[in-house]
């Protein structure tokens, strides 16, 4: 439905779409981008279900027949790997009367049956057949499947779904962040990336957005993250303080980073972004070189892996991965797992030990950002100041040698590339 009335930045909330120019500014965003519910559906309609969303990692279904639940955006959708090995995205939803026909979390199933009136879907969404079949003659199946996402892309492992059946290519969308998923897959000594950890689920009382930008917010950490910084002793406090060498990026087309490459080459030392040293990971460091040459592999075990938010849902956070979910206009949701990366169980066992620390039930970063963000929604409830404040760093941003706007780690150049992109999503029509 298209929405042509403005809303209105003064303390009362409209009821239709809005001028984006009068929300999104440079330096500035309005706060009800945050709490009012027809821009949450205009979002979803004109971002979630539109553009290119992170779904699975096709090591999540590695065999013939497996599926697991996902979704984009709230909606839920079954990843499927169908007896041909081909990934379908398709949503849970009978054609019939409306009824999900997958409950469970992931299995292995050639095929899905509705509970309501028992009608069958193959894994690939055909539908199969029907009870009491001469109640259908002359109907024609092929029209009665399962609803398909419309596109599904595959980048590295990562599975991408749009629901919008034309629109930019996958490697459009993604643009120079594929690098970053190139370079997480060079970590691995078989270049190849494995989703198998499990995921926590995290909810928050909070707008999606606000956890977007907090990714690849340079600025908090040292403040937010202190109290673990400082008992844990891990020395990534100096990354994100006025001193580090380190940059935010904006990519362009809302994809966004924390630069750690510059802080981890001045120390020069492999391994020093996991906190660790090469040596106590000897298996790892022998395959390494194996795989790509002691020169490049020295120089991947420096640069170690990014730290890059993949508009609008894929962070990739060093040692682990956040898939972001939208459940409400302030209800979020945190899919989170360790990466795995093939080849290297030794190192594997690390990553797993340390996510379980950081994001896990009894960790504390995630713990600390949440209740950032729970406060955040309550504050932006607030009528007065309207607007919300990103322009720290903007005097000093510069172009990198890419051409890709950067600043100091601790500047809101990403924030602001975030908005940009938003608004021109939301001006589209």
């Amino acid at each position: 439905m298209e929405h042509s009335a403005t809303i209105s930045i003064a303390p009362s909330r409209s009821s239709s779409a809005p001028a984006w120019d009068h929300l999104v500014r440079t330096d500035q965003v309005h706060g009800s981008l945050y709490t009012d519910p027809v821009i949450y559906q205009e979002e979803l309609r004109k971002i979630w279900f539109r553009t290119w969303v992170y779904v699975g990692h096709e090591s999540e279904i590695p065999n013939a027949n497996d599926y697991v639940m996902k979704s984009i955006g709230p909606e839920p959708v079954i990843m499927t790997r169908d007896k041909t090995g081909t990934i379908h995205l398709l949503h849970n939803r009978c054609a019939h009367r409306g009824n999900r026909v997958c409950m469970s979390e992931q299995g292995n199933a050639r095929s899905f049956t509705c509970p309501y009136h028992g009608w069958t879907f193959a894994n690939d969404g055909d539908l199969k057949g029907y009870p009491f079949p001469s109640g259908y003659e002359g109907v024609d199946r092929r029209e009665l499947g399962l609803g398909r996402v419309a596109r599904v892309g595959n980048y590295r492992g990562f599975i991408f779904g749009s629901m919008a059946a034309e629109g930019p290519t996958l490697g459009e969308h993604l643009g120079a962040a594929a690098g970053a998923i190139d370079a997480l897959c060079d970590t691995s000594p078989e270049g190849e990336v494995e989703i198998t950890a499990g995921f926590l689920k995290h909810k928050v009382k909070a707008n999606w957005k606000f956890l977007v930008e907090n990714e690849t917010d340079g600025y908090h950490p040292s403040f937010v993250h202190a109290s673990i910084f400082e008992v844990a002793q891990s020395g990534i406090g100096t990354l994100y303080s006025a001193e580090s060498t380190a940059v935010s990026r904006d990519f362009g087309n809302g994809h966004t980073e924390n630069d750690l490459r510059p802080e981890f080459r001045k120390r020069d030392v492999p391994m020093s972004w996991f906190g660790t040293t090469a040596d106590k990971l000897p298996d790892y460091v022998e395959k390494m070189n194996a795989a790509h040459g002691q020169e490049k592999a020295r120089q991947v075990m420096i640069d170690g892996t990014p730290h890059i938010m993949i508009f609008p849902n894929l962070f990739i956070a060093e040692i682990q991965i956040f898939v972001i979910q939208p459940l409400g206009v302030d209800e979020t949701v945190q899919h989170v797992t360790a990466l795995q990366f093939k080849g290297a169980p030794d190192l594997n066992r690390r990553l797993r030990q340390q996510t379980m620390g950081s994001v896990g039930p009894a960790g504390f970063l995630l713990a600390d950002d949440a209740e950032m963000y729970e406060r955040t929604q309550m504050g932006v409830q607030m009528r007065n100041p309207e607007w919300l404040y990103l322009g720290r760093g903007k005097h000093r941003e510069r172009r990198d040698e890419n051409g890709f706007l950067i600043g100091d780690n601790t500047d809101e150049v990403p924030t602001r590339g975030i908005w940009r992109h938003y608004k021109s999503m939301m001006e589209a029509d």
